[in-house]
């Protein structure tokens, strides 16, 4: 298998890992975004932990690597609580979308911070997945589009972390990569947990850690996809999270997305596969 389809490969795992750890989220309730987060990361940390004992490899990696994987985890870490935060108050399928806008950021922030030039169709793709993104918000004087634009700068920070996590492919492990990110994340919400801690059922304790174990998947898959090929090679696959996330919106929350968003949907889609198609025949020729 050439790294390019097992990229595609892990980023579509990736992809269900976090539509599955999104419906887990939205089903734990009323809880603290901070609490959510930290269950999410804490197990991460158990899993990777273990993965990187078993490889024998170091847990908070080279010296020299310090400064990209605080980067990538405190930028990473932002994106979750955004994301989160969007969970619970959109439709689940609005929130994935507007997460899902992060690979047309990873090219902006690859040109300005990597060098990496942004060919004028990749800028009109740019420009008509944000028109998609109006569709989905819907701009309005209230504050019902405080959760949609928080959705929206997750997709930002998102963004952020992955360019850092290309940067890390050649120097460190993913397996250190998502334990050091987990880890300082944990580290990070434990003070905010412990003096607003709320109690939580047994059911809703099973709901997030269920949260964190496919919240590992799909951090593990996204790392790996990262490392094997490019983002403009393989990123339109991890729209998959939101097919997948659209049919838990109907079975689980009985939430269907109104015909404004399914129109940004499309929009959004139709100019990640025209970016993806333009930047590989560009590639081929």
């Amino acid at each position: 298998m050439t790294d390019r389809n097992k990229g595609i490969l892990a980023i579509i795992i990736s992809a269900l890992g976090f539509a599955i750890m999104s419906a887990f989220v939205k089903l734990s309730g009323d809880i603290p975004t901070m609490q959510k987060a930290l269950f999410r990361n804490a197990v991460s940390v158990i899993i990777a932990f273990g993965l990187v004992k078993y490889y024998g490899s170091s847990l908070f990696g080279k010296r020299e690597s310090q400064k990209y994987l605080i980067l990538r985890s405190t930028l990473g870490l932002l994106g979750v609580i955004l994301y989160f935060y969007a969970i619970d108050g959109l439709v689940l399928s609005d929130a994935e979308m507007l997460n899902k806008l992060s690979p047309f950021f990873v090219i902006v922030f690859c040109a300005i911070f990597l060098r990496e030039k942004i060919k004028p169709m990749q800028g009109i793709a740019l420009a008509i997945a944000f028109i998609g993104c109006l569709f989905i918000i819907k701009p309005q004087l209230s504050l019902s589009i405080i959760p949609y634009m928080i959705g929206f700068l997750s997709s930002i920070f998102a963004a952020g972390a992955y360019t850092v996590v290309r940067v890390l492919k050649d120097k460190e492990e993913y397996y250190t990569v998502v334990f050091y990110f987990s880890f300082f994340s944990t580290v990070a919400l434990l003070p905010f947990v412990v003096f607003n801690y709320s109690p939580m059922s047994t059911t809703q304790i099973i709901y997030l850690t269920l949260a964190g174990v496919f919240a590992c998947i799909g951090q593990f898959g996204i790392t790996l996809a990262y490392k094997f090929a490019p983002a403009k090679e393989i990123s339109i696959f991890n729209y998959f999270t939101v097919v997948f996330s659209g049919i838990f919106s109907v079975i689980l929350f009985d939430q269907i997305p109104d015909y404004l968003s399914i129109i940004g949907y499309i929009i959004i889609f139709a100019s990640s596969l025209y970016m993806y198609i333009y930047n590989n025949k560009y590639e081929v020729s």
